[in-house]
């Protein structure tokens, strides 16, 4: 009988009375009906909105279902990127009295009180919206939870409130004209719908961590107009693996969301090449390698530069004093300024200023005038980050990298004249340097190979492409360690390097795995009397406490028994001198990993569980046995899980 059917009619009192009070599976009547008739479509008590059962059920148990709401999410990624970009159009049009359609970046009209006034306005009414937050929500303790730090830590859960409250303060940052792009927005306001979407669908963990790694791939794939990029982001920076069980939901979403952005709004290319002699003046030869894994080791160095230029520029605004909603305005004072002084290409992402640096009319610029607005673009970028405007790195990291290549190429050969008779012009460079120099600072070399690919349809230039950036991923690995992402879970004191699911090891800790009923005995017992309590065959091991309760060590009751019998007359040892281990222990809040290294340090089979270090009340009892078995467990359906196959 299914226990989502009534049960029949009881016949008699006895059983009338019991048949009442008890379920088809003998649990309580209440019980069971709260469980097999959860409410649909109604607010639950955790605030979600559940989708109906066999929308559920047949997303749970099909990969078919998994693909539809992947490419689902695509759509709402496509949708979301549409409206995120019209409306930070929208307000620089408004703000910078800009024609419909100019980039603020390529505009070269703006009256100038509104480059120097703009973006502190912007500053301005980001503190104001920074204040609301905190009296209607009361000051945050720790940052919103980003599509990475989600997947690494809390299997793929996000806040939609935090995200679009994210989404929100990228848009007024990038529509005001602070140098910071739209990405990390996209991706926070997708990923969080996507997350979203998967808790109501009640999927499994690792499928949640799939729909996050979707939302951010259509993201990307709308922003850019790249869907390969878009789906190499998702699995080298939001899932941290590729697996033939997500390949499918997360291309169909990168898919998806490119084809409902280009139907919504009209984009330019990221970058526009008329044809293949802008980028090369003879045929491309293995020689051409050389130059390019040299341009990808200066992006190395570069990214490394800027990185820390925008922590140090929060370190300087941190010790300033300055209230961190007025942050931003003097953030945006000291942006505009910049733009006064030097170019408004450094306002906003940048996406007019690439493409004019890659139109006929950007080039023969001399190497004073790229190396400038180099200095001036990453100057204002981490201004913009420091002070605390909110968006992201990645299309800085484009634009500065091309400008880097363009300089390389204007450089290079007046230092060492044999690199005049490479064939590639400096479009060419440029195209690797912006790959390089955003791997650099981003991270995922195939996405940026990628997208150069996507933008050349040059496979060439493709494999310089990818030499470029896979030098430039070695140097920065061995020499910095981090991503900008990973950077700021570092700085945050988050052991995070990559997006891979490390939840598991963190909930796998000390405080579940123990055995709390743990034998105890007081440090002045007298052996006889302890050995009488403790005979051969009881539990091998006791806890010795002192008299204010206090962890003392563990006491071997065999070695005890053995010490008892070989002791001399009159010679008996006491508890004291039988004890092992009396200054190691385990907390309860430490993990599987943390202590299986300290059992190897300690090369002690078992050891105490202490409530903490000052007050070492004992809480009970973790062999090593039984922790290496249950992380060995864990490990197992991990890999099981990344390869694709069944839980």
């Amino acid at each position: 009988m299914s226990a989502r059917q009534p049960a029949p009619a009881a016949t008699g009192g006895r059983d009338s009375g019991q048949a009442a009070e008890t379920g088809a599976a003998g649990r309580p009547a209440r019980t069971a009906a709260r469980a097999d008739h959860r409410p649909r479509g109604r607010w639950t008590r955790s605030r979600i909105l559940l989708a109906p059962g066999r929308l559920r059920s047949l997303v749970r148990r099909s990969e078919g279902g998994l693909v539809l709401l992947a490419t689902l999410v695509g759509c709402i990624a496509g949708l979301a990127v549409s409206a995120m970009t019209w409306v930070t159009q929208a307000l620089r049009e408004v703000l910078y009295h800009l024609p419909a359609g100019t980039r603020l970046s390529a505009a070269d009209a703006v009256a100038p009180p509104l480059l120097l006034i703009g973006p502190c306005l912007g500053g301005v009414l980001l503190g104001l919206l920074i204040l609301a937050a905190n009296y209607l929500r009361g000051p945050r303790k720790r940052p919103a939870i980003d599509p990475i730090e989600a997947n690494a830590l809390h299997g793929g859960r996000m806040s939609l409130r935090d995200s679009l409250y994210l989404a929100l303060q990228n848009v007024i940052s990038n529509g005001s004209g602070a140098s910071v792009g739209l990405e990390a927005g996209y991706t926070q306001l997708a990923s969080g719908l996507a997350s979203r979407l998967g808790i109501a669908f009640e999927v499994r963990r690792g499928d949640l961590r799939t729909l996050v790694g979707c939302g951010a791939a259509g993201a990307i794939a709308a922003g850019f107009g790249a869907p390969l990029a878009g789906a190499f982001y998702a699995f080298e920076l939001i899932i941290g693996t590729y697996t033939i069980a997500t390949l499918a939901p997360v291309v169909v979403a990168a898919l998806c969301g490119n084809l409902v952005s280009r139907a919504l709004i009209h984009t330019q290319p990221l970058v526009e090449l008329g044809d293949m002699q802008a980028v090369t003046t003879s045929h491309i030869t293995s020689l051409e390698i050389l130059p390019s894994l040299a341009l990808g080791l200066l992006c190395a160095l570069l990214g490394i530069l800027i990185m820390r230029g925008v922590t140090l520029v929060e370190r300087l605004v941190q010790a300033s004093g300055l209230p961190r909603a007025a942050g931003p305005a003097f953030g945006g004072l000291c942006v505009g300024a910049l733009a006064l002084i030097a170019t408004p290409q450094v306002l906003s992402g940048g996406h007019g200023a690439l493409h004019m640096h890659f139109a006929a009319e950007g080039q023969g610029h001399g190497a004073a005038v790229l190396a400038g607005l180099f200095a001036a673009k990453a100057t204002a970028t981490a201004i913009s980050i420091g002070s605390g405007f909110r968006g992201g790195l990645f299309f800085a990291s484009l634009f500065l990298g091309a400008i880097a290549g363009k300089l390389f190429a204007v450089v290079a050969p007046e230092l060492l004249p044999a690199l005049a008779g490479f064939g590639l012009t400096p479009l060419a460079y440029a195209v690797i340097g912006m790959s390089a120099l955003a791997v650099a600072i981003i991270g995922g070399p195939l996405t940026m190979t990628f997208l150069a690919l996507e933008v050349t349809g040059s496979l060439p230039i493709t494999g310089l492409v990818l030499a470029a950036v896979i030098a430039s991923s070695l140097t920065v690995r061995k020499i910095f360690g981090y991503s900008f992402a990973t950077w700021r879970f570092h700085l945050r004191g988050e052991s995070i390097r990559s997006p891979h699911d490390v939840g598991w090891i963190r909930s796998l800790t000390v405080g579940r795995l123990m055995r709390r009923d743990v034998p105890t005995v007081a440090l002045d017992t007298p052996l006889p009397t302890f050995l009488r309590a403790h005979p051969l065959g009881s539990p091998s091991r006791v806890v010795a406490v002192d008299g204010q309760g206090r962890y003392a060590g563990i006491v071997n009751v065999p070695e005890a028994h053995a010490a008892a019998r070989d002791a001399e007359a009159g010679a008996a040892p006491v508890l004291a001198d039988l004890l092992h281990h009396t200054d190691l222990f385990l907390t309860p809040e430490m993990n599987a990993k943390d202590a299986a290294a300290t059992f190897d340090r300690s090369e002690s089979e078992a050891l105490a569980v202490v409530q903490s270090a000052e007050s070492r009340q004992v809480l009970g009892l973790l062999t090593e046995s039984h922790t290496l078995k249950r992380y060995s467990e864990e490990l197992d359906r991990q890999r099981r899980m990344m390869a694709g196959e069944s839980a």
